[in-house]
C-alpha cells in the first residue's frame, strides 16, 4: 500500500501543478527544495562486550532525534566481520531503527573459537546482545527486558537469525538470506562429503586451529575418510536451525540464491515449510545470485528487508512487504558481457519445489560405467571460487560439460514440442547396481540444444547421492537440484548420472556401476508465475515518455515557429534520421559546433553517442529535442521534421542530468504530480509500465528524500518513460552511480530497446557504452568520424580476458600460450589476455581449471577505448 498526498482543492491542485512545472523548467539540473533533503546523520558507537569465553566487538547505529524505535541486529557472513554490514546498518538507522552489528566469535576483532553458530556460544551471544538493547533508552520495548527487535544477515549471519528466533522468544521478526536450514545436509548432502566447500569453510575461518576442537577433529576425520559418519552429522545438526525448527514462529522473509551450490534452494524450502507449520507469516524470494556468484540484487533485497521490518516491527500497515513468492528470472542476455537481464515473477503463495509436475519420458537402455580409482579425473559442475563465472556462462546459454567418457550414463527426452519452465526440483526413479555394493552418483539435468551437442547445466548444480546395499538392483528416487529455468521448444532434457564430481568426495576404490531409469522425469512447473510475469510481451516493457528537458524547452522557447516541411512517408518507421546537420557558434560565422552531420537510427537499437569534450554531442541532442534550431540540414523523427513544439516530440522521452522531485512526497506521487502538470489524460501516462521497467519495487511508496542516488536516477528515468514514447534520449544517465547501479541502469536501457523502441545514450564511460549499445556514432570537432555496429568498430571477439584471484606467473602464461588452439596469452594486471585460435571458450576454461589457474571470470575483451582513441586521433579538422 502506498501513501499519497491528496489534492484537497482546485487552488491547491493548481499550486502543486505549478510547482511541478517549475521542476520541469529546471529539468536539466536538480531542483532544490526549501526543505533539506539531506539524510539524517548516523551516530556510531563501537564497544567490546564481555561474554563468557570471548570479547565481542560491536557497533551501535542510531540516527535522528529522540524517541524510542525498534532495533535490528545484523549478522555477517562466514569469514567476515561487522564491517561488512556497516552500509546496511547505516541505511536502517536512517530509516528509523536502532541497529547493532557485531563480529562473531573468532572473526574480526572478536575473540573466542569459531563454533559454527553453537547454541551455547554464538547463539547465546545474540541473546546477550538483545539484553543490551533492552537497556537502551532509545529502543522500543514490548515488556521489561524485551525489546522490539528483528534479526537479519546473510549466510552465517542468516543462520544465526533463524537460531536466535528459535532460542529467544524476544525476537519479533527475521530476514535470513542465502543460508542453511540443516548444516549437515549442506556439507553432507545425501551422505556425500562436499569436500571443496568444507575446505573453504576451514580456510576462510583461518585454519582448523581457529575452530572449536570437536569441529576441527570432525573435519579432519571426514576429510581423511571421504565419508561422513553419524557423529559428524549429529554434531552439525545440533548447531543447525532445523534443530529448533518447531520453535521458530515469527514473521520470516526467506531469501535464497539460485546460483548456490553451498546452500541450494532446497534449504529455503525446508525452512519455509517448517516455519509455516508453526503459523508464522513467511515470504520466499529466489534471488539471482548466491554463493557461486551472479547478481546479488543488493539494492532490491535491502529495500525488501527494510519493508519487512517496517511491517512487522513498526506495525506499519502501509509497508509493502512484497509477494509471498518471488523468483528473479532472466529476461534475455546482454550480448556484450553475457550477463542476465533480470525481471521478477511472483505469486500470492509459495508453491514449494514439486508443484504442478509435468511428466517427461526419458529414453536410454541400462548402461554400465566406472568409478575410476581415486575418483580421478573428476567431472566438473560448480567450482567454488569459479562457480560465478560458470553460472554466468550458463545464464548466457553456454554449456560447460565435463563428464568424462566411461564415467557416466545418460538418458534423454524427445525434443520438446513447446516451451517448458522448470520451477522446483525435478524427480526421477532409477535402478542402480554396484560391483562393490555401494555407489556414489552425481545427477545432473541438462538443457540440450537442437543439435544434440550444446548443453547447459542450469546454475551448474548437481545432486550427489549415496546408494548402499546395491550389489543387486536397487531402485531409488533422485531429487534433482531445484532451479528456475526455461527450456525452449525443440530442446531436450538430458539426465546424466556420473561417478565423479570435482566438488565432492568419491570412493577411492574402483567400481562398476549399472544404471537404468525406472520411469519418466517429473518436472515441476508453476504456470501461474509465468502468466503473471509476462503480462506484457516478454522483453517488451517500454521506457520513455514526455521528456523533462523537452517540456522545459517548449516552455522557454519564445521563437516564432516556422512552417515545418511535410512528413516523409518513407521514413514513417525510422526513429531518427539526421541529414547535413550544421550549427555555428553564435559569436562566429566560421566556427562550427556541429558540421554536416548525418546518420540514421533504426528501431530496437541502443545508439551510443561518443566524442571528446567539444565534439558537439550536447548541441546535437539539443537540436534533436527541439530546444535549439540548426543553421542547416534537418532532423526527422518518424518522418516528421523537428521544430520547437512539433507534435512528433510527444513520441520522444528525454533525461538530462537529473530531474527535480519534491522530497517529502513518495516516488509515485511525484510522477503523478508531474503527469498532471503536462495536462494530458491520466490514462495516457502508462505509469505502471514505466515503473515496471525502472524496477523501483517497494521503494515507490517511500518519500524521495530516503532514496539513494541510484534510486533517484531510476525515478528520473521512469519520469522520462511516462507515456511510453518510441524514442528515448539519455544524457549521461550513469552520473553519480556506483558500479552495481550502473549495471542496473544498463539493464533498463537494453530491456527497453529489446521491445522495439529506440534509445540514444550519450556517456563518457566507454566500458558502459560498449556493454549497453548495439550501435555507435563517434563525433570529433563537430563532425562524424564513424558510425556502425559496436562489433565493427571494436573488432572481433576472439580475445578473452581471464581474470584471476592472484597474479599469474610467467610459467602459467607460457603453458596457456602453448595450448593447442590458443594463439597467445599475455599477462595483465587483471590476469591473462588470451587470443583464441580455434579453441572454444568452454575448452579454454576446462584447460585453465586443469592448470589450477585461480579463475574469477572469463569474458570477451573488447577494445572500445583503443578504437575510440584511434578514431578521434584521426578525425577531421
Amino acid at each position: 500500500m502506498e501513501t499519497r498526498t491528496p489534492l484537497r482543492s482546485r487552488p491547491r491542485a493548481r499550486l502543486l501543478a505549478g510547482l511541478a512545472a517549475v521542476a520541469v523548467l529546471v529539468g536539466a539540473g536538480t531542483w532544490t527544495a526549501v526543505a533539506s533533503d539531506r539524510p539524517p546523520p548516523v551516530h556510531r558507537a563501537d564497544q567490546a562486550l564481555t561474554m563468557p569465553g570471548a570479547r565481542i566487538d560491536t557497533s551501535y547505529f542510531t540516527a535522528g532525534g529522540g524517541g524510542r524505535r525498534p532495533a535490528v541486529l545484523i549478522g555477517h557472513g562466514f569469514g567476515g566481520s561487522k564491517n561488512d554490514v556497516r552500509a546496511q546498518a547505516e541505511k536502517l538507522a536512517r530509516d528509523g531503527y536502532a541497529v547493532l552489528t557485531w563480529s562473531a566469535r573468532g572473526f574480526g576483532k572478536s575473540t573466542g573459537k569459531i563454533g559454527l553458530n553453537d547454541p551455547d556460544n554464538e547463539v547465546k551471544d545474540v541473546s546477550r546482545l538483545i539484553d543490551w538493547l533492552a537497556k537502551r533508552p532509545e529502543v522500543s520495548l514490548d515488556a521489561k527486558g524485551d525489546p522490539r527487535v528483528g534479526v537479519t544477515g546473510a549466510s552465517y549471519g542468516g543462520a544465526v537469525s533463524l537460531l536466535a528466533a528459535g532460542y529467544d522468544d524476544r525476537v519479533d521478526a527475521i530476514a535470513p538470506l542465502i543460508t542453511y536450514w540443516n548444516l549437515a545436509d549442506a556439507l553432507f548432502p545425501n551422505g556425500v562429503f562436499k569436500k571443496l566447500w568444507a575446505g573453504i569453510f576451514i580456510s576462510n575461518g583461518g585454519g582448523c586451529a581457529r575452530f572449536e576442537k570437536q569441529l576441527c577433529d570432525m573435519y579432519e576425520r571426514v576429510a581423511l575418510s571421504g565419508k561422513p559418519d553419524p557423529a559428524a552429522r549429529d554434531l552439525l545438526q545440533r548447531r543447525s536451525p532445523s534443530a529448533v525448527g518447531d520453535r521458530i514462529d515469527v514473521p520470516t522473509l526467506i531469501v535464497q540464491g539460485q546460483n548456490d551450490s553451498l546452500f541450494p534452494l532446497g534449504h529455503a524450502d525446508a525452512m519455509a515449510r517448517a516455519i509455516q507449520r508453526n503459523g508464522a507469516p513467511v515470504d520466499v524470494d529466489w534471488m539471482a545470485g548466491g554463493h557461486d556468484g551472479g547478481d546479488p540484487e543488493a539494492g532490491r533485497l535491502e529495500s525488501r528487508v527494510t519493508q519487512w521490518f517496517d511491517r512487522h516491527l513498526k506495525d506499519d500497515q502501509e509497508a509493502t512487504t512484497g509477494p509471498a513468492f518471488r523468483v528473479s528470472r532472466t529476461g534475455g542476455v546482454d550480448s556484450t558481457d553475457g550477463r542476465a537481464q533480470l525481471r521478477g515473477a511472483s505469486g500470492d503463495r509459495y508453491p514449494g519445489l514439486t508443484s504442478g509436475t509435468t511428466s517427461v519420458p526419458l529414453t536410454g537402455r541400462a548402461q554400465t560405467f566406472e568409478n575410476p580409482a581415486g575418483g580421478a579425473p573428476p567431472a566438473i559442475s560448480a567450482v567454488p571460487g569459479l562457480g560465478g563465472g560458470l553460472a554466468q556462462l550458463s545464464s548466457a546459454g553456454v554449456g560447460l560439460s565435463l563428464d568424462f567418457p566411461g564415467q557416466y550414463a545418460r538418458f534423454e527426452s524427445a525434443p520438446l514440442d513447446r516451451s517448458l519452465r522448470v520451477t522446483g526440483s525435478p524427480t526421477v526413479r532409477a535402478t542402480v547396481r554396484s560391483s562393490t555394493g555401494e555407489a556414489v552418483l552425481f545427477a545432473k539435468l541438462y538443457d540440450v540444444g537442437p543439435d544434440g551437442r550444446s548443453q547447459v547445466l542450469p546454475s551448474q548444480l548437481v545432486t550427489p547421492l549415496r546408494v548402499e546395499d546395491a550389489r543387486q538392483d536397487r531402485t531409488v528416487e533422485i531429487t534433482l537440484p531445484a532451479v528456475d529455468h526455461q527450456v525452449a521448444p525443440g530442446h531436450r532434457l538430458r539426465l546424466v548420472l556420473s561417478a565423479t564430481d570435482l566438488g565432492y568426495a568419491s570412493p577411492a576404490a574402483p567400481a562398476d556401476y549399472r544404471v537404468s531409469v525406472a520411469g519418466a522425469l517429473a518436472v515441476p512447473t508453476v504456470p501461474a508465475l509465468t502468466t503473471g510475469a509476462t503480462g506484457l510481451p516478454w522483453w517488451t516493457w517500454g521506457l520513455p515518455a514526455a521528456g523533462v528537458v523537452i517540456a522545459a524547452g517548449l516552455l522557454l522557447t519564445a521563437r516564432r515557429r516556422t512552417a515545418a516541411p511535410a512528413p516523409d512517408p518513407a521514413l514513417a518507421e525510422v526513429p531518427l534520421q539526421i541529414s547535413g546537420l550544421t550549427k555555428r557558434y553564435a559569436t562566429s560565422s566560421d566556427r562550427y559546433a556541429v558540421r554536416d552531420l548525418s546518420f540514421r537510427v533504426e528501431k530496437g537499437q541502443v545508439l551510443g553517442l561518443l566524442g571528446p569534450n567539444g565534439a558537439g554531442k550536447t548541441t546535437t541532442l539539443r537540436m534533436l529535442m527541439g530546444l535549439i534550431g540548426p543553421d542547416a540540414g534537418e532532423i526527422r523523427v518518424f518522418g516528421h521534421a523537428i521544430r520547437p513544439g512539433a507534435p512528433v516530440l510527444s513520441r520522444v522521452g528525454a533525461f538530462v542530468e537529473g530531474a527535480g522531485f519534491l522530497p517529502h512526497l513518495s516516488g509515485r506521487a511525484n510522477l503523478e504530480l508531474y503527469w498532471q502538470a503536462t495536462g494530458r489524460p491520466a490514462e495516457d501516462s502508462r505509469i505502471d509500465e514505466a515503473l515496471e521497467i525502472a524496477g523501483l519495487g517497494d521503494a515507490l511508496a517511500r518519500a524521495v528524500r530516503t532514496y539513494s542516488q541510484g534510486m533517484r536516477q531510476r525515478l528520473a528515468i521512469a519520469q522520462a518513460m511516462l507515456g511510453m514514447p518510441d524514442l528515448l534520449i539519455l544524457d549521461e544517465p550513469t552520473n553519480g552511480l556506483d558500479p552495481p547501479q550502473i549495471r542496473e541502469m544498463r539493464d533498463v536501457m537494453i530491456k527497453y530497446a529489446a521491445g522495439g523502441r529506440t534509445v540514444i545514450v550519450s556517456s563518457h564511460l566507454l566500458s558502459e557504452v560498449e556493454q549497453s549499445c548495439t550501435h555507435l556514432v563517434v563525433m570529433d570537432r563537430g563532425q562524424l568520424v564513424q558510425a556502425g555496429p559496436v562489433e565493427e568498430i571494436t573488432g572481433s571477439g576472439d580475445t578473452l580476458l581471464v581474470t584471476t584471484a592472484e597474479p599469474v606467473s610467467d610459467r602459467v602464461a607460457d603453458e596457456v600460450a602453448g595450448l593447442a588452439g590458443v594463439g597467445s596469452a599475455v599477462r595483465t594486471d587483471e590476469g591473462l589476455l588470451v587470443g583464441l585460435d580455434g579453441m572454444t571458450t568452454q575448452a579454454l576454461i576446462a584447460e585453465l581449471v586443469r592448470l589450477d589457474v585461480p579463475l574469477t571470470g572469463v569474458g570477451p575483451h573488447r577494445r572500445l577505448e583503443d578504437a575510440f582513441l584511434t578514431l578521434i586521433s584521426g578525425g577531421s579538422a
